[in-house]
């Protein structure tokens, strides 16, 4: 809209913006697993927020037709070390993209990724940073393709990438491809907290004991606050702590620690780790709990952010 009103300082404004796209962490409040086919994969019931605490993605033209990847940020050096620059799911999206449009002669383009968020947390970095791929791209070369199509491409990067398009509160199933809002679930001041260890999702589904475990009990149409959430946050869990903490003990070191800081509402494990977070009543709360915890392990990467109410 602002590209249209003649105004030179907000058609600038766009014009930066429609360069930009974030990549928020995702949270998996509580992660059932369901089942498992018999390809192998899970089957999961989760409960998806998004935090504001993100990776930011720009795109910038090139003369040519090359498609380029810059990294900077708190975790370059990590992702660098965690294989081939190639094999960056940001550049998988925007090849992904480029396959699909065969005919179309598409600008050359320079990804610029700054990575706060780090490797292999359980927080969805890469699948985040695939699915601002996605819109990004799908904006900066004028595709038009709707979200629906950007999900089918999404899926095959990675089950995660389908809800980290979505980016808002919702509810996973099937192998987290089967995706719908959640809507009700208020704002939620967020403590993350990295121990500095990094589990890989198949060890972890590996060591996952069989089991007959049930989906996520009846969601209600709205919670009136954040304690109320909380309450029926507790009837809830995290399949995957178990193996998680089995592999890398820390987990349960840092689970514990944010657990019994006294503002802390409810700790849990996200995702298959290794980050944790603390549900809080307000910043303020989360913030307190990060310096006491941060005056005890300044070795582990702190976060206080929050996730949007829907």
């Amino acid at each position: 809209m602002a590209a249209t009103t003649g105004d030179p300082v907000a058609s600038l404004i766009f014009e930066v913006a429609s360069k930009v796209e974030t990549a928020r962490a995702k949270i998996n409040l509580a992660l059932h697993v369901t089942g498992r086919r018999p390809d192998g994969y899970h089957l999961v019931d989760s409960l998806v927020v998004f935090a504001e605490v993100a990776d930011t993605l720009r795109a910038v033209p090139l003369a040519d037709a090359e498609i380029t990847l810059a990294v900077d940020g708190q975790f370059v050096d990590e992702l660098a070390a965690s294989g081939d620059v190639r094999d960056n799911l940001v550049l998988r999206a925007a090849d992904l993209l480029m396959r699909s449009f065969p005919t179309l002669r598409l600008r050359g383009v320079r990804l610029e990724l700054t990575k706060r968020l780090p490797i292999g947390a359980g927080i969805g970095g890469g699948s985040a940073d695939a699915a601002a791929a996605l819109r990004l791209l799908n904006r900066f070369w004028s595709l038009g393709l709707p979200a629906q199509e950007l999900a089918a491409l999404g899926l095959r990067l990675g089950a995660d990438v389908p809800m980290c398009l979505l980016s808002r509160p919702l509810r996973a199933g099937g192998i987290g491809e089967r995706i719908a809002p959640a809507s009700g679930i208020p704002a939620l001041p967020l403590l993350l907290v990295n121990p500095g260890v990094h589990v890989a999702t198949p060890d972890v589904f590996r060591r996952l004991a069989p089991s007959v475990r049930t989906g996520l009990p009846a969601f209600p149409p709205r919670f009136g606050s954040i304690l109320e959430f909380v309450m029926w946050l507790r009837k809830t869990r995290n399949d995957l702590t178990e193996p998680a903490t089995a592999i890398a003990p820390v987990i349960g070191r840092a689970l514990k620690a944010l657990a019994a800081d006294p503002d802390c509402l409810i700790a849990r494990m996200t995702g298959s780790g290794a980050t944790v977070f603390g549900v809080f009543m307000s910043v303020d709360s989360a913030n307190r709990a990060a310096d006491r915890l941060h005056a005890a392990r300044p070795d582990w990467w702190l976060a206080v952010t929050s996730t949007a109410g829907v």
